[in-house]
């Protein structure tokens, strides 16, 4: 399941066209993503580490899954979808948020996305697809936090902006 394009919108979240995804990332244009943070009931976010040969941020580690919903698809169908071919497994997900945020990546890459924060919750075991994930982990929310302030360098850079924001929002609903 390639995703080899992306939805260029503009700040209201409007599409635009669709174009190549390498192409949009080498040109930093505004595009539409989604963000998926799974957690269990023991209040753990399962985290994955991007297979090194991703084109950016392989081996760095990030939330559940994450990608870019393709033309015609609506945003929480394709992160399911996307959710079930990464990490092979399924759960219900409700959009939490959305932020925009400008950041350059390795290989002359630059992300800038209309990011959709979506939640999940589930216990199942993961059964990752090895051409998408590395690695996998459970972890507290405190011990990932520790984590990367003591080293930013192993998570993506959406991973460092929305992980923060998310746990204010939903330290905010308890």
């Amino acid at each position: 399941m390639k995703r080899n394009t992306v939805l260029l919108v503009n700040e209201r979240d409007e599409e635009l066209m669709e174009m190549d995804k390498l192409d949009a990332h080498r040109q930093g244009l505004l595009h539409r993503a989604f963000s998926i943070f799974v957690f269990n009931s023991m209040g753990q976010l399962l985290l994955q580490q991007r297979a090194p040969h991703k084109y950016h941020g392989g081996s760095l580690w990030t939330n559940t899954c994450c990608s870019h919903p393709q033309l015609g698809e609506q945003v929480v169908d394709s992160a399911l979808e996307r959710l079930a071919f990464e990490m092979g497994f399924s759960t219900d997900l409700e959009q939490i948020y959305s932020f925009i945020y400008h950041s350059p990546v390795e290989n002359g890459l630059v992300e800038h996305e209309l990011d959709h924060v979506l939640i999940g919750f589930s216990d199942t075991v993961p059964r990752p697809n090895p051409d998408e994930v590395n690695d996998f982990k459970w972890m507290d929310p405190d011990e990932i936090e520790i984590w990367m302030l003591s080293r930013p360098q192993d998570f993506t850079v959406w991973f460092k902006e929305a992980f923060p924001v998310l746990m204010k929002t939903l330290t905010k609903e308890d």
